[in-house]
């Protein structure tokens, strides 16, 4: 059965590369995976994650996490999930350390993919992603349905977080190509959904739950998934099996978001302290000290070592699971996520139920969604509509002023409608909460 292969999957190239770049090389100081992580922290698309909706949208207290915060988290997690399986998978092809190839390598692709994760996601939450969609499906975005392709179209109706993400991290700027520049195996193990809008074919493989780049990225995702040697699922469309990293990277996140969004409904009063006893003993069962836990004053304090004890037995799990599969992720024929196949399974299913009913569907946290589905509809419109009414010699003088709040490299000189529209929602999804907010009130003429 044809596979992929490690030495491949660990490519060190970045755009505009014209020759490899051996891992024996390298600087051991700083080596190019290391750099991966330090492009990311340094890019505005991740500072702007400081103020963007985690679970709790724009939240009075000091403790709540916001993407930021959470997706350094993940980084963390991540890391030691790649660098306990690099160990033993250096064991098992011992080629890679000739090569010069160590487990850090493996802990710091993870982590650098694991960071930005979410850097593609819009303002105020996954409702932020879904108001962008509804603009184009049932809003007055629908119009440009007839002037688009099928494709095109769906990405916009659809519209991802992380094919966005992958459209920050390539993206060309100020004539400069590639994006941010990162590795091959970073940007494989982030693009945790390898295909293209359409088709959707629900399938129970977990490549196919949602896609993972825009047709404006597709010579990108193309010439990464070939250089990586990932496996073609289909003949017919643009669809591959993932880079074997991008489990763990979906296992750090599943794992942080499982217990921690836990943790802050606790914190935040949502959910009973004795619902984490309850559902939280049954993942630490083995390793918490009762004693310990009850000696601890503060209900935070009682909850953070719940939760370090619950991360840990999850990344045990993750790592075991990863490993007995190894050869099967290879294949293209895992289907599953590794949360999916650990033993503690139900238990995360019980976590996760409480925390949709305490928290993602609190009176809170929908408000918040409520308005933010209205400030990015009319953000997406007032911005798209002047774009084109310059492009098509209608412009107004309230378009012309519109512009002027559009930063120059937004305002895409192009016939391609979809490129125009395309720019702009990039522009939105990347506004935080606030500035979101901040934007709109001076578009209703609320001056402040």
């Amino acid at each position: 059965m044809v596979k992929m292969n490690w030495e491949q999957l660990l490519s060190l190239k970045r755009f505009g590369d014209t020759q490899k770049r051996p891992r024996a090389l390298q600087d051991e100081t700083r080596l190019g995976f290391d750099v991966d992580f330090d492009r990311i922290i340094f890019s505005s698309a991740f500072r702007s994650l400081q103020d963007k909706t985690q679970v709790i949208p724009l939240s009075e207290t000091d403790f709540v996490h916001t993407r930021l915060t959470h997706s350094l988290e993940v980084s963390v997690v991540g890391r030691t999930l790649g660098r306990r399986v690099g160990k033993v998978l250096l064991e098992r092809h011992p080629n890679l350390s000739e090569l010069g190839y160590t487990f850090n390598d493996f802990g710091a692709i993870v982590a650098a993919a694991s960071v930005m994760h979410d850097i593609g996601n819009p303002p105020f939450g996954h409702s932020g992603e879904k108001s962008i969609g509804e603009y184009f499906k049932t809003g007055k975005g629908l119009k440009y349905k007839e002037q688009l392709t099928t494709k095109e179209y769906q990405d916009l109706v659809d519209f991802e977080g992380n094919a966005n993400g992958f459209k920050i991290l390539t993206e060309s700027r100020d004539g400069v190509s590639g994006g941010l520049r990162l590795s091959y195996a970073t940007l494989g193990a982030f693009l945790k959904y390898p295909k293209e809008s359409l088709p959707k074919k629900p399938t129970n493989h977990v490549v196919d739950k949602k896609y993972g780049f825009f047709q404006s990225e597709k010579e990108a995702f193309l010439d990464v998934v070939t250089d990586l040697g990932m496996l073609n699922k289909s003949t017919k469309d643009i669809s591959y099996y993932r880079h074997p990293l991008a489990y763990l990277v979906e296992a750090a996140d599943d794992i942080c978001y499982t217990i921690i969004d836990f943790e802050d409904g606790i914190n935040l009063g949502l959910i009973e302290e004795e619902f984490a006893l309850e559902y939280m003993i049954k993942l630490v069962k083995d390793t918490i000290d009762i004693k310990k836990y009850h000696s601890l004053k503060h209900k935070k304090d009682r909850i953070s070592y719940l939760r370090a004890l619950a991360i840990g037995v999850l990344i045990n799990e993750a790592v075991a699971i990863f490993l007995e599969n190894e050869e099967s992720i290879l294949n293209g024929s895992f289907y599953k996520s590794l949360l999916d196949k650990c033993k503690y399974e139900a238990q995360i299913n019980d976590i996760i139920k409480i925390s949709i009913d305490k928290i993602y569907e609190s009176k809170e946290v929908i408000e918040k969604e409520v308005a933010g589905y209205r400030i990015i509809t009319d953000l997406l419109d007032v911005f798209i509509t002047a774009v084109n009414n310059k492009f098509n010699g209608s412009q107004s003088s309230f378009d012309e002023l519109i512009l002027c709040l559009l930063p120059k490299v937004y305002q895409v000189e192009t016939a391609n409608l979809y490129e125009r529209i395309m720019q702009i929602c990039s522009y939105v999804s990347k506004m935080s909460d606030s500035y979101a907010i901040r934007m709109h009130q001076k578009l209703l003429g609320n001056i402040v």
